[in-house]
């Protein structure tokens, strides 16, 4: 009967019909595996959260010197203290003047950590020696962010470019290389000439 009316129908009808059929077994298809998963609720995957891996913190070299236990280099974490740099060297001695240093200020790679002694006075270093600590111009090749925010006018941000182009384009030959320095124009030079030297 079936291949009766098939007979019957025209090539567009039967399109239609097949089209029809295969919508209808669509539909129950469909609502079996709506059906299915309602019931289920197991089925359903609950979302998946991925932990993000913990940073590492990048090493810092610092030269530690002065009036520590054990003067040198020292290995340190990117966000450690000058107090960290002191503790790795040992400790001070007994003749350091801690309120001359910033215990709390971050160590930064390249730095040098200068502990002076108390009552200490500029000393000229012999052969293979190196000067004490002293209250002369600060060296703007070795000087520490934190000596270079003593000056007058240059706050920490200023402190940290300086140090930065020096890491970036070598030692400073002459105290007008600060020019390049954002922030420091002719008139902070001026001020600052006498109280650093290359």
């Amino acid at each position: 009967m079936y291949e009766a009316v098939v007979s019957v129908l025209t090539p567009g009808r039967r399109r239609a019909l097949a089209l029809g059929v295969a919508l209808v077994l669509a539909l129950v298809v469909g609502a079996r595996r709506l059906a299915d998963a309602g019931t289920a609720g197991e089925g359903v995957a609950a979302p998946v959260r991925i932990a993000a891996a913990p940073v590492e913190a990048r090493e810092v070299l610092v030269h530690v010197v002065g009036a520590v236990l054990e003067p040198g280099l020292y290995r340190l974490k990117e966000g450690d203290r000058v107090a960290d740099a002191l503790e790795r060297a040992g400790g001070t001695t007994a003749k350091a003047d801690l309120a001359a240093i910033n215990l709390a200020a971050p160590v930064a790679d390249g730095i040098q950590v200068v502990v002076p002694a108390r009552g200490t006075v500029a000393a000229s270093g012999g052969a293979g020696g190196a000067a004490a600590p002293s209250a002369g111009p600060v060296r703007l090749n070795a000087a520490t962010p934190e000596e270079l925010d003593a000056l007058p006018g240059v706050g920490p941000v200023t402190a940290k470019k300086i140090v930065d182009w020096r890491q970036a384009h070598g030692a400073f030959r002459s105290v007008d290389d600060l020019d390049a320095i954002p922030g420091i124009g002719p008139a902070r030079i001026e001020q600052l000439r006498g109280l650093v030297t290359p």
